[in-house]
């Protein structure tokens, strides 16, 4: 079943049938919000900081071609290799002959949403590989063969007490209790044997630098950091749009990404590493740029906007709607209102045709981006193209269409129809008040109808200027 196939709709509604669900996503985002919005009151021109960042992307954006040429250049200059995938099964298909040809039957992971994206630990099982995840909530996905529902916290849909039952399975420790330093240390316990015995690392990327080459990992735990160190071998893999001009560029990117996702000043461990070097960190590293439907996306002039996304998901803590739902709902690696912008333009309007329309439009979303994403433009935009695009728009609301256009181009006719609609009043009052007959229903099921009201306006003024009841 492609991704998205049953639509946003019938997932929300099952995830809307789990409290449990609700009270971990209500307390965990609510949490997070309230972080987010400490750390940020300490910074006096937090607004001229997002105002940088969206600038440093449009930059980029401007000249994608050329800044990925520029960082080909850097980082083959300091001793990496630099490998182009044009979907995800291209880049599926690097790692697992990079590793193939090394010997090498299993690699220890960073948490990475590109990876995600392209499906890589299936894909490396399906050549006899495993890829161990070692990020701590990823960790606990992979072992409940489950989905990430977050961006920044996989398993904010699970609850102490599932990730200790979970672990007790998991690792044989019947004894094991809900204290997250005892969790901790039950994961960190088989995660070291993994660190030390693994030939090679992989890694996503936050940011990469253009000028220099180099590339910047931003994490909580320091796993990435043993990721990108202990193993001869280190492969990263980033999607194009995540190059930066500059490294000037990160002092803005720095201050805004930590805030946004989790509520920190700083994040424990930003790792910048340029190349190789001989008797410090692996001897090899290969860069692989992943396109997957990012150029698709940047020929669109309005919806290229979502490809200065930098991944902090401040904008799934702020809404509504994923609050109530999670991430699964949304069918695709990336959830959330970011994720309704960028599944449908980098998978393709017809895999995720429903995403653009799950969301209420309140905006809160583009007041806690950082780079400014006017998300609820974009979705606007979206819903548009999926109409136009695909099989969306059904006979019957097509039909509905024509006959409305006909009918209000027309003074009469629209008159008419007014005059129609309130003889009806009486008998249908019944049937209005809760939905409308037949296919219609579909309409009005999520919205409520109007009364019909006994006079027109038109019709009210006769009156009053007559002189008549009011």
């Amino acid at each position: 079943m492609r991704p998205g196939a049953d639509g946003f709709p019938r997932a929300a509604a099952v995830a809307l049938a789990d409290p449990q669900l609700r009270r971990n996503l209500r307390r965990a985002t609510r949490t997070i919000r309230g972080n987010r919005e400490a750390a940020v009151a300490e910074i006096t021109d937090w607004e001229g900081l997002r105002d940088q960042a969206a600038w440093i992307k449009h930059e980029l954006l401007s000249s994608l071609d050329t800044h990925l040429e520029r960082l080909e250049a850097s980082v083959t200059a300091a001793g990496g290799r630099v490998h182009w995938a044009r979907d995800g099964d291209e880049a599926c298909a690097l790692v697992g002959d990079l590793m193939h040809s090394r010997g090498a039957r299993e690699a220890i992971k960073m948490k990475s949403l590109t990876t995600d994206e392209i499906g890589l630990d299936h894909a490396l099982e399906l050549r006899g590989i495993t890829a161990w995840e070692t990020d701590l909530a990823e960790m606990i996905v992979q072992l409940a063969h489950d989905r990430p529902s977050h961006i920044v916290v996989p398993a904010i849909h699970m609850s102490r007490g599932e990730i200790r039952d979970l672990f007790a399975r998991s690792f044989g420790l019947p004894g094991l209790t809900d204290d997250p330093v005892e969790l901790t240390a039950a994961a960190r316990q088989v995660m070291r044997e993994r660190f030390l015995r693994a030939k090679v690392g992989i890694t996503g990327a936050n940011f990469a630098v253009a000028e220099s080459g180099t590339i910047v990992l931003v994490e909580s735990e320091g796993n990435g950091r043993m990721c990108n160190t202990l193993p001869p071998t280190l492969i990263s893999i980033m999607g194009i749009e995540k190059v930066l001009p500059r490294l000037v560029d990160l002092t803005v990117m720095l201050r805004l990404l930590p805030r946004s996702a989790v509520g920190a000043r700083m994040s424990s461990y930003v790792t910048l590493f340029t190349g190789v070097h001989e008797g410090d960190g692996p001897s090899e590293f290969h860069l692989i740029l992943l396109d997957n439907g990012r150029t698709r996306a940047l020929a669109d002039p309005v919806g290229r906007e979502a490809l200065r996304c930098i991944r902090c998901g401040a904008c799934l803590n702020a809404c509504p709607v994923y609050e109530h739902v999670g991430g699964h709902a949304y069918q695709a690696p990336y959830p959330g209102p970011i994720g309704s912008i960028i599944s449908p333009q980098l998978a393709g309007m017809h895999e995720h045709p429903t995403l653009p329309f799950a969301s209420s439009l309140c905006g809160a979303c583009a007041e806690v981006c950082p780079v400014r994403i006017d998300i609820p433009k974009l979705l606007v935009h979206l819903r548009e193209r999926v109409v136009t695009e695909t099989d969306a728009e059904s006979v019957t609301e097509r039909v509905a269409m024509r006959m409305l256009l006909r009918t209000l181009s027309d003074r009469r006719r629209y008159q008419a129809g007014q005059r129609a609609l309130r003889l009806a009043r009486r008998p249908l009052r019944s049937q209005l008040a809760r939905t409308l007959p037949g296919p219609l229903a579909a309409w009005s099921s999520v919205r409520e109808l109007p009364e019909i009201p006994q006079q027109t306006f038109r019709e009210w003024w006769a009156a009053r200027a007559s002189g008549g009841t009011q």
